[in-house]
């Protein structure tokens, strides 16, 4: 037996209605009731706004449009190499563009790789393998992995301002074994950090850290460096030693002793793997989905900090007392005027149309790259071809 009671409306002891039903059966419940409501997603079928609805807690900051502040954070782009043994002792950018590797007065030494192991939705990752131990750690040793940013790409941070912005960093990672590491972020102009630990998994996790807005420290406006973000993943007492003060804007200008404080050390044994990729760094206090873009968008974002020409085969040259001169346009407007060296170490140019051309020097502006070189062979004043074949670098 079924029985029914007809309600119209519900009210609270004070006469308010709360819900309110009309003949057809539909229910309207008060704005003001909302709001206070647990309404899960699970109970939300086919919903249509009429009204404005206001949702701040959907993103702190920008949803539509670019995001990602971070240039290759998919590790798409390797121009320089796609492995590099023997880093340890010394700096560099070495494989996967945009990413420094630190590692100075270490006896440490990895292999640097791009990688295919990657989570799903990506197809490559930087790969770390510890070829050599270290586990007697001097004070000055360090291992960092950073991307850095021109001042006047991350004004949007609004860094040292009334209004300045929380910024949230989102990565994916992947570890042998599970590490504490640090990321970092580095305000070089004022020299003021922001660190966060994390601890890492066997497995590809996403990582998810959102970092206090700093009131303190405008950036400069310039295609100078500014800030960066980084991994911290060896230390020795110059940079351990100090106190760790979580998700906490500090002036490094007395020491560095807190950059990272309780880590462990990549270096501690040769089974040590790192491997991350999905690196996105946005404004706000929410991690979107991360931002895919494609390949020939990243290459060109890329090319602003180094550019690894083709072999120009038959380019038009000039010799003038026996001297070579050619002008190689440059794919994109790089940050500034880079430094020139050929790809070989040898010589700017091959050899082309019966003439040899040795380099003595190159010159450039950020938009082109000038060559010169001696000339054996050939006519003088002859409009002949070089081969040339350079790097131009003008990484932060």
């Amino acid at each position: 037996m079924t029985s029914t009671i007809g309600v119209k409306k519900i009210q609270y002891p004070n006469g308010t209605n709360s819900i309110t039903i009309d003949s057809s059966g539909s229910a309207d419940i008060t704005t003001a009731n909302i709001t206070t409501a647990a309404i899960t997603t699970a109970n939300v079928t086919n919903a249509t706004a009429t009204g404005t609805i206001t949702t701040p807690s959907i993103n702190g900051g920008q949803i539509g449009g670019r995001r990602n502040i971070v240039i290759n954070g998919a590790m798409q782009v390797s121009q320089r190499n796609t492995t590099q043994a023997s880093i340890g002792g010394n700096n560099g950018y070495w494989t996967v563009d945009r990413y420094y590797l630190y590692a100075p007065n270490t006896a440490g030494r990895l292999t640097m790789s791009q990688d295919t192991d990657a989570p799903n939705g990506f197809s490559n990752s930087i790969k770390l393998d510890c070829t050599t131990a270290d586990t007697s750690i001097a004070a000055n040793e360090y291992m960092l992995l950073q991307q850095s940013f021109e001042g006047q790409d991350v004004q949007q941070l609004a860094k040292g301002t009334s209004d300045a912005k929380q910024i949230t960093v989102s990565f994916y990672m992947k570890t042998n074994k599970a590490f504490t590491f640090m990321c970092e972020l580095n305000d070089s102009d004022n020299n003021r950090v922001n660190t966060q630990q994390f601890t890492t998994s066997t497995s590809w996790t996403r990582h998810i850290l959102t970092f206090a807005a700093d009131t303190t420290g405008a950036l400069d406006n310039d295609n100078a460096l500014s800030f960066g973000v980084g991994f911290w993943m060896h230390g020795g007492t110059n940079f351990t030693g100090g106190t760790y003060s979580a998700n906490t804007w500090q002036s490094r200008a007395a020491s560095d002793n807190m950059r990272a404080v309780g880590i462990g050390s990549f270096f501690d044994n040769t089974d040590n793997v790192v491997r991350i990729t999905g690196l996105q760094m946005e404004v706000g206090s929410q991690a979107t989905e991360f931002e895919h873009l494609s390949l020939g968008e990243t290459e060109r974002l890329c090319y602003r900090y180094f550019f690894q020409s083709p072999t120009y085969t038959d380019y038009p040259a000039f010799n003038y007392a026996n001297l070579g001169i050619t002008c190689v346009p440059l794919n994109v407007k790089m940050r500034a005027s880079p430094s020139v060296t050929d790809q070989t170490g040898t010589a700017y140019y091959e050899a082309g149309s019966g003439r040899t051309y040795s380099a003595s020097s190159g010159s450039s502006n950020s938009e082109f790259v000038a060559l010169r070189g001696s000339v054996s062979g050939g006519t003088q004043g002859y409009a002949g071809t070089m081969y040339p074949k350079f790097k131009a670098d003008a990484e932060l």
